[in-house]
């Protein structure tokens, strides 16, 4: 069936390494044009709970703040959140995330999360009842701990001196104070984006799977789980549940432990959750196509992120959904099963990778012009 004057819904992430969300939207949108000049197009930014988040909400119409944290090292950060209403997106990987650490010189022991509970402490200060929180890119194994300071909580040695941040700084832990806790948090809601399921400590945990890409070592790791197992029992005695087992709880180096611990928080999918935000639902309704994608369609792919969570949500209103894609590593069928009409990739133009990278924002352009040929002549 041919559609003349199509409507298209763009709902990319970025490529990364060579656009950014916003470009890689804008690219698509000359693209379909160029060959469906009265199409409609609509663009929202997606992200699956990382860095782009923030952007997504401000493009959706959230209104941006900004706040000084502690950075990853604690070094003073200039860092962004949204605020729509009494809702408050705030981003682990702006506020304190490994993109920050100083020269991109890993800090196992003591890079912090106390940036991200920070910019949760202006939110709530502001008087923003519900706390989004994305926990994707972090630099730190500190289970937590430094977000809940920056919330008040205090961490002490048997002296009764606050330890220093980071995971390092546990091995001197020795009890617990949540007397001061923010007093918002009694009553706000906070809702975590997360994509894994890993527990605190053990095999699965955060030390053992996350901890290497964060400099956590073989010969650091049992010092690491170590300190996060004397926090998790600490931290169980003093509020009588524990967490550390939950799916979710080894996210971001035990920041997802935290926040079940402590701030009593949802888990949920992180790009649903952004789709939501974005109000991906009521964007996509009446459209005649998704272009949905990312930098490379992989494994990591299927197990939620951007493209598939989009996909999924594209399905529940009936929409169909292509990806455009740098590469595509997916075998026959992956893409179909997972709820992707078909796969476009920039190797399919251009198979050296290095110019897919330094050429691809016209590369895009010619992409989505194949794909909205494909959508004229009624072949999606």
């Amino acid at each position: 069936m041919t559609v003349p004057e199509p409507v298209v819904l763009v709902a990319c992430d970025k490529f990364k390494g060579s656009l950014v969300a916003t470009e890689v939207a804008e690219r698509i949108t000359v693209g379909v044009r160029g060959v469906l000049p009265g199409a409609t197009v609509r663009t929202l930014l997606v992200a699956d709970g990382g860095d782009g988040t923030i952007e997504a909400a401000l493009v959706a119409g959230y209104e941006g703040r900004t706040t000084t944290t502690s950075g990853p090292t604690g070094r003073p950060l200039q860092a962004r959140y949204a605020v729509l209403g009494a809702t408050a997106v705030v981003e682990l990987a702006e506020t304190c995330g490994i993109v920050h650490l100083p020269g991109g010189r890993l800090e196992p022991l003591t890079s912090t999360s106390r940036g991200v509970g920070e910019a949760v402490r202006a939110a709530l200060d502001e008087g923003c009842a519900e706390i989004v929180l994305g926990i994707g890119g972090s630099a730190s194994t500190d289970g937590g701990t430094g977000m809940l300071s920056a919330l008040g909580v205090r961490f002490l040695d048997a002296s009764g001196h606050e330890i220093p941040d980071g995971a390092g700084g546990l091995a001197s832990l020795a009890s617990v104070d949540l007397s001061g806790l923010h007093p918002g948090l009694a009553d706000a809601r906070v809702v975590v984006a997360c994509d894994v399921n890993n527990p605190l400590l053990g095999d699965r945990g955060t030390a053992a799977v996350f901890g290497p890409q964060k400099g956590v070592t073989a010969q650091l790791r049992p010092q690491v789980d170590a300190g996060l197992e004397r926090l998790a029992d600490l931290l169980a005695e003093a509020i009588g549940r524990d967490s550390r087992d939950e799916p979710g709880a080894g996210a971001a180096g035990g920041v997802g432990y935290a926040a079940l611990q402590v701030l009593d928080a949802e888990m949920r999918p992180g790009v649903e959750l952004v789709l939501d935000l974005v109000g991906f639902a009521e964007q996509a309704d009446g459209a005649d196509l998704v272009i949905t994608g990312e930098g490379s369609l992989d494994e990591q792919s299927l197990m939620g992120k951007t493209p598939v969570g989009v996909a999924e949500a594209a399905a529940r209103v009936g929409v169909p959904v292509v990806a455009v894609c740098g590469r595509s590593l997916l075998a026959d069928g992956q893409a179909e099963a997972s709820g992707i009409r078909r796969v476009y990739a920039l190797t399919d133009l251009e198979p050296d990778p290095a110019r897919c990278v330094s050429e691809a924002g016209p590369l895009l352009e010619a992409l989505a012009g194949t794909v909205a040929r494909d959508l004229a002549d009624g072949g999606l």
